[in-house]
Formats: C-alpha cells, structure tokens, sequence
C-alpha cells in the first residue's frame, strides 16, 4: 500500500510528491532550501540552505503525521564537499546527540544551482 503525501506548505520544483508513506515509513523527497512562499532558492551559505532544507522537510513530515524525531536515513547531498562542516554543524545541532543514519556525496549540479538537498526516510 501506498500513500501519497502533498502539502502546499513546503516547495517544490518538479512533477512528483512531498512524500509516500508506505510499510511504515515516510520517504520524503529531496529538499532545496527553496522559501515556501516565493519559491526561491534563499540567501545564505550551506549552514542557512541546509537549516531551510530540514525545515522544508519538517513540513513535509507533519502533513504526513510525522517529525524529524522519526528520521531514521537521511541522504545529503552536497554542490561543494568543503561545506561538509558547515552542513554538518546544523545537521547536529537538529538531530542532537543521536542523529539518523546518513549519506553525503557531491554533486556536481543541484536543483536551481542549491549548495545543499536533504531527502529522508523516517517512521510513520
């Protein structure tokens, strides 16, 4: 079974869902540090797009029922790997002293030339 999650709280920039909920979990798409109401890439360095990212997808998990307390994977993906200490002090400072597991990887190109792109997998 499979359950589409969509929300116009939090941006998007392409044809596919927020999210799915499906075996128990929500898979949540990848985030951009897009401003929700313009749409729009924000100003700031990887710390501040990678704060905006997981605000995104904190949106997307509570239409969906659900918070960043129930991420269990998270895949970053990153424009620069030197913004890695950046990313990561925000990364542990939402996720406190027991984070989810995690993927970083460079990419060469991101959506709307974003430094940063969260997508997670957490628990219904």
């Amino acid at each position: 079974m499979r359950n589409v999650v969509c929300t116009s709280d939090a941006p998007g920039v392409g044809h596919y869902s927020s999210a799915v909920k499906s075996g128990g979990f929500i898979f949540v798409s990848g985030q951009l540090a897009l401003d929700p109401i313009t749409q729009q890439i924000i100003e700031g360095d990887a710390s501040q797009q990678t704060e905006r990212a997981l605000q995104n997808a904190a949106t997307v998990l509570k239409a969906a029922g659900s918070s960043l307390d129930s991420v269990v994977r998270c895949g970053v993906f990153l424009k620069n790997m030197d913004d890695f200490a950046a990313m990561n002090a925000v990364y542990e400072k939402i996720f406190g002293p027991h984070p989810p597991a995690r993927t970083t990887i460079e990419a060469a190109r991101l959506p709307k030339d974003s430094l940063v792109e969260i997508d997670v997998i957490a628990l219904e």
